[in-house]
């Protein structure tokens, strides 16, 4: 177990310093490649809503099993050539699922142009990141686009990974990074076939429910971290129990309501999506504008919550080293 915390810490490092280099293989890429082939494949075979939805689960058993599984083999394989060689690819594959420093680039990449009212940079910036269409945003809507993004990633491209990862250092052999592999499978999985519309209604039903439930808990920790955080844990829980419960999101909306309680503005209104509008549920009260401001804050909670769970988790290991 020790060297499953030094992993974690290691791993944490990793992603405030570096984060993914540019043109470096990452395992998100590798289980896009498959899910996409087997998505493909699926497609062409299965032509009825019985067929698809066995495939569907199916697609996602292999691979979040099978990710988890090939990060486990690949970790222990690189033991046996040196131990300080497993702890380095241990390390590295942990900080593949950690999607902090990333989220803040992606947020930065799209705040620089836009404090400088530059538009048109800015939209098309954000046309990378989010789903809903960019190109007749005002200034407000892409701020409101760029929190809301950072506010939904946080748990599942941040918070959860670790949560998986702090349970896998708690689980005998097992280990952080294999744990951390297969949930950032099945979030894959959601991104990519988890949709209600054609072709994907029937295929991708189950990795979407299977994500929601995966999700579930640790979204709620979140929520529950940051109403600490924000010395009034009260108001955070109401304004996320009187509006987060509108969104049709399990999580998402709770996610989103939680940070938007605390920096006292408000997320939701009307997307674009493909040219057709899509209603969201307005989270929290308009108290202040969604600012730059807003979202470097959103950015620094993040961090903040990473921290809490990361010390919990050591202190949990210091006081019970050999549980």
């Amino acid at each position: 177990m020790t060297n499953s915390i030094y992993i974690l810490i290691i791993a944490a490092l990793l992603d405030y310093l570096i984060g993914d280099p540019w043109n470096w293989p990452h395992p998100v890429q590798v289980m896009g490649w498959v899910i996409s082939r087997l998505t493909k494949f699926s497609l062409q075979l299965c032509q009825n809503s019985l067929t698809q939805r066995l495939a569907g689960i199916l697609l996602g058993i292999i691979l979040i099993i099978g990710s988890g599984l090939v990060g486990f083999l690949i970790i222990q394989s690189a033991k046996l050539l040196h131990p300080l060689l497993g702890i380095a690819i241990d390390s590295i594959l942990l900080a593949s699922c950690f999607a902090g420093r990333s989220l803040r680039a992606a947020a930065l990449a799209v705040l620089e142009p836009l404090t400088a009212g530059d538009l048109e940079k800015a939209r098309k910036i954000l046309s990378n990141y989010v789903g809903r269409d960019t190109q007749n945003l005002s200034q407000a809507e892409i701020s409101r686009a760029v929190l809301e993004t950072v506010a939904e990633n946080a748990t599942d491209g941040v918070m959860a990974p670790l949560f998986y990862a702090i349970v896998g250092v708690f689980v005998p052999v097992v280990g952080p990074t294999p744990l951390a592999l297969a949930y950032k499978a099945s979030s894959t999985l959601d991104s990519m076939v988890g949709y209600r519309e054609a072709p994907y209604t029937y295929l991708g039903w189950f990795c979407a429910r299977l994500e929601d439930c995966l999700t579930w808990l640790p979204c709620r920790l979140t929520v529950v971290t940051l109403a600490l955080l924000s010395g009034k844990p009260m108001h955070v829980w109401r304004i996320c129990r009187r509006d987060a419960i509108n969104d049709p999101s399990p999580n998402s909306g709770w996610s989103e309501c939680a940070y938007a309680a605390f920096l006292g503005v408000q997320m939701g209104g009307t997307n674009w999506y493909r040219g057709v509008a899509k209603y969201k549920p307005l989270l929290g009260d308009a108290i202040y504008p969604i600012s730059a401001t807003s979202i470097q804050n959103a950015l620094q909670l993040t961090r903040y919550c990473f921290l809490v769970w990361l010390g919990i988790a050591i202190a949990i290991f210091l006081i019970f080293p050999n549980r």
